[in-house]
């Protein structure tokens, strides 16, 4: 296979550099590749799609006219991280995550921060993501949030930063593990000689986490994953990580609080339930707390949670820590309260709350990505760049109208991966989002989602988007030989 017309010059490509050359990582993937005939990789892209489509490996787009569910879109070239790259980031995380999970104590408890910290009060206290419920409580292992999908993002010069924290109900690990079993089945050659960390145990690493959070003095706690139902996006992720960890799926009228306890029907009756990784956000989670139209949750079950006679995984109130205004302080937060600079930078941000940033963003729409404080999926995005006056005179009134909701960063130009586009490889911009577990302690899964803009010249990644995804892989050894000259065995 010939593959000397890929030109990946306007970004970084994390595959070649600009002279077009592999960088050394990627070289010996780049030479199996070339060994190949032409036409295999797009008859095996083929084939890798029919088999998402056979093991039925969905995501839903809610209001899309050609209906709900599709299949999962997916890329037969893998990104490729360097073992030590990623030892730094995983370092990086893990930071992150410590200082978030001491942020949202502290803001639920003694709110010293919002005393040190004037202006941080003031966006936390007109957060509608802070929960008064959660007011003096203190979760099971100081975990409030268990599972973080944080996004992080490549630019021009090579510099990873994070984009975003989802501390909430990330998605997606699901399709690292599907990709990777994707991967195995159409294109296993590709492995071999190739030291890829193994992803596949982190249903066992998640399983163990929540269970670490159980109530106390739980001898056996039972474990369910609580899911909106077949209509939300992310139905497929809820019912597979429910299977691989071998604990029951269950949805609201499912479950019901009875002495002081929260129950699953079972057809042997009532059986009591420990710990719950909940899939629904905090608004549908209990209708004598939250919203009173919700039938998606169980009455009562908030009255339990702050008994501590049941855990719930992420703890409600975590989406105070990622509001998009608040991420602007998270390097200030890890200073805080670890006294440690930041081991991942931010994207510069501006806060259009304050009246200052707010004259400089609307002043140049035409340059930043405007994005709503509190919106996922890629919704109420502006690109400014790439936007019409139309466009950006409409985001400019909604700024207006609710500074508070809206944050602006510059646009960086994202890192692009080979992708298989008809039968030719072409650079295609790229996101990160690894998945980090937090109970006893705190585990970083290899690699992650790369998610990938499939249209030529698109920064938007989201699969609600139209984007698509890759298999990541970690490199834990150089590649070919340890230091002894012995051939690495593969390990994924």
């Amino acid at each position: 296979m010939k593959i000397q017309s890929y030109n990946a010059a306007a970004s970084y490509d994390e595959m070649f550099d600009q002279e077009g050359q592999a960088r050394s990582l990627c070289q010996a993937f780049v030479e199996r590749l070339e060994s190949f005939s032409e036409g295999d990789l797009q008859r095996r892209q083929q084939a890798a799609d029919l088999n998402l489509h056979t093991m039925g490996i969905t995501f839903a787009v809610y209001g899309h006219e050609d209906g709900a569910e599709k299949v999962w879109p997916f890329d037969l070239v893998p990104r490729i991280i360097d073992g030590g790259e990623w030892d730094s980031i995983e370092r990086g995380l893990v930071q992150r995550i410590r200082a978030l999970n001491m942020f949202i104590d502290d803001v639920y408890n003694d709110q010293k921060i919002l005393g040190d910290m004037p202006e941080l009060k003031e966006l936390i206290l007109s957060a509608n993501t802070l929960r008064p419920q959660c007011q003096d409580f203190h979760p099971p292992a100081g975990a409030w949030c268990h599972i973080t999908g944080v996004d992080l993002v490549r630019d021009r010069n090579g510099e990873i930063f994070v984009l975003e924290d989802n501390l909430r109900c990330p998605s997606g690990v699901s399709y690292v593990l599907e990709n990777r079993e994707v991967m195995k089945r159409t294109f296993s050659q590709v492995f071999q000689g190739m030291s890829v960390a193994p992803v596949d145990d982190y249903p066992e690493r998640l399983l163990e986490t929540l269970l670490d959070c159980a109530p106390e003095h739980v001898a056996e706690p039972t474990a369910v994953v609580l899911t909106p139902g077949i209509y939300n996006s992310a139905y497929f992720e809820h019912a597979f990580l429910a299977q691989q960890m071998g604990v029951e799926l269950v949805q609201g009228s499912d479950l019901v609080v009875q002495n002081g306890y929260v129950h699953m029907r079972t057809t042997h009756g009532l059986k009591r339930v420990d710990v719950i990784y909940r899939r629904l956000n905090d608004d549908f989670l209990d209708p004598e707390c939250f919203r009173k139209d919700s039938c998606l949750g169980v009455a009562g079950i908030m009255e339990v949670y702050r008994a501590g006679r049941v855990t719930l995984a992420n703890a409600p109130g975590t989406g105070v820590a990622d509001d998009k205004a608040v991420y602007a302080y998270v390097p200030q937060i890890i200073k805080y309260y670890l006294d440690e600079d930041p081991i991942l930078s931010n994207v510069p941000t501006y806060l259009c709350g304050d009246k200052k940033q707010r004259e400089y963003v609307l002043a140049n729409l035409d340059k930043l990505v405007v994005k709503p404080t509190n919106e996922s999926g890629g919704y109420g995005i502006l690109m400014g760049p790439q936007a019409s006056k139309k466009e950006r005179d409409a985001c400019a009134e909604a700024v207006r109208g609710n500074p508070r909701n809206y944050i602006a960063q510059p646009m960086l130009q994202l890192s692009t991966v080979p992708t298989v586009i008809g039968d030719q490889l072409h650079p295609r911009h790229v996101d990160l989002r690894p998945f980090v577990l937090c109970g006893k302690d705190i585990y970083v899964l290899p690699g992650g989602l790369t998610r990938v803009a499939l249209r030529e010249g698109s920064m938007v990644v989201n699969s609600s988007q139209g984007g698509g995804s890759k298999d990541t892989w970690v490199l834990r050894k150089p590649l070919n030989a340890d230091e002894n000259g012995v051939k690495e065995e593969v390990l994924c």
